[in-house]
């Protein structure tokens, strides 16, 4: 689908989606948990099915009659062998290949997109190590055997998701288990989000010395109803667009937990330092109005998937804005410093891409059409940076949205946003 947007501030209020991370692991704790558990989560996206889809293959039983709840019993008697299709969310693969063996499954995973090709490593030297037989060397993987409790080492600075899967599987097993990670850890807000709906579910899990001690012989306690909080990943766009424009904003994102573990909230720190006016209040909204902004350096090791709003907030800048250590974006849903490269560059942009980063520099955009490359954040920032654009702007692949935000562009148009199906 090609949408056309035609240059418009943006200014007014929108509700926060579920975060999507947060859906994730609640859940997987019902479908492991001892009852019926029965989850708000607003509306859903693409990614979140996938893992409703593949719990079912586990032999949970998941219904959401409204579109906005999930009534989620849990895995009883599941079948010997069958299918898990994950499609293109690398979330639910890494969540869930723990859990195939610790339950003592046989299941065929597979995914789409560019999901085969995005890394398993180490973590499948782990599985494999621990009793997991694992057949094929990309997807479709065969997965079967058990999963023997132990020390499990490995390092930092990888996939916080595949940390998360383990914190999901191991706890399960018949004795008890270490994780030990050999260098720092990135992501860390993401891992204490797990730790969190864990606890919520009765886990319990106890920090050690670089890592976690994980008791075995566990049993997940459905807490009967839980709400997932609002999602700073996706709310970064809409409060990046109150800063752009100095005729625009200020745009009021609400629904936001303002002591989130997610690391994502780091936005509105972002944000200040570029110079924007950020305002938040206890009731947990963010308002962001524009003032002049200037470049800034920004570490992306913690936040890679803010990377490509924080690009257009670059262009909006006076000077330079460099973007490092943020290698891990081009093992995306696209190579994501090539294509928010590309888009910039597009709109008539500046931009150097480098091995770990990006270095923008500020300066009005022309507009043009864009490729979004089938990614959902591509998509997302190129609909923002058209508001800085002196023509209309053309984003070829603009469903990519659904797999993370299917209501983006409704939420857009509401606060002002002009665009069209072509």
């Amino acid at each position: 689908m090609k949408l056309k947007i035609t240059p418009h501030p943006l200014a007014g209020r929108v509700q926060a989606v579920a975060s999507k991370s947060d859906v994730h692991r609640a859940m997987i704790c019902a479908a492991l948990a001892d009852r019926e558990t029965v989850l708000t989560t607003g509306a859903s996206n693409r990614d979140i099915e996938a893992t409703a889809e593949c719990l079912r293959a586990l032999g949970a039983r998941l219904d959401s009659p409204d579109g906005r709840r999930w009534r989620i019993a849990p895995v009883t008697r599941p079948a010997e062998t069958g299918t898990i299709d994950c499609g293109e969310s690398g979330s639910t693969l890494r969540f869930l290949l723990p859990l195939i063996p610790a339950l003592g499954l046989h299941r065929t995973v597979t995914g789409s997109g560019r999901l085969p090709q995005r890394p398993l490593s180490p973590l499948r030297e782990l599985l494999e190590e621990h009793g997991a037989l694992i057949g094929g060397e990309t997807l479709p993987l065969e997965l079967s055997g058990g999963l023997a409790p132990g020390r499990y080492s490995l390092p930092g600075n990888v996939s916080s998701q595949y940390v998360t899967g383990l914190l999901f599987a191991l706890p399960l097993l018949p004795g008890e288990s270490e994780i030990i990670l050999t260098t720092p850890l990135e992501s860390a807000g993401y891992v204490e989000m797990t730790l969190r709906t864990l606890r919520r579910f009765g886990i319990r899990i106890s920090p050690a010395e670089n890592g976690w001690r994980i008791p075995g012989g566990q049993r997940y306690r459905s807490p009967g109803g839980l709400s997932c909080e609002g999602d700073w990943s996706n709310a970064a766009f809409y409060l990046a667009a109150g800063a752009l424009r100095p005729d625009g904003g200020p745009v009021t994102v609400g629904g936001l937990d303002p002591a989130s573990p997610q690391g994502d909230r780091a936005i509105v720190g972002l944000l200040r330092r570029f110079g924007a006016a950020v305002e938040e209040t206890a009731g947990g909204s963010v308002s962001v109005a524009p003032r002049p902004l200037r470049g800034i350096e920004i570490d992306a090791s913690a936040i890679p998937d803010l990377v490509p709003i924080l690009a257009v907030c670059g262009c909006a800048a006076e000077g330079e804005t460099r973007i490092f250590n943020a290698a891990r974006l081009r093992l995306k849903e696209s190579d994501r410093l090539q294509t928010v490269s590309a888009a910039i560059r597009a709109l008539g942009g500046h931009v150097d891409e480098l091995p770990d980063g990006l270095v923008i520099r500020g300066g009005a955009l022309s507009g043009g059409e864009v490729d979004c490359a089938n990614d959902h954040r591509i998509v997302m920032s190129m609909a923002v940076a058209a508001m800085l654009c002196g023509g209309p702007v053309v984003l070829d692949g603009a469903e990519a949205c659904r797999k993370s935000y299917p209501g983006f562009f409704d939420d857009y148009q509401s606060l002002g946003g002009i665009a069209d199906v072509l």
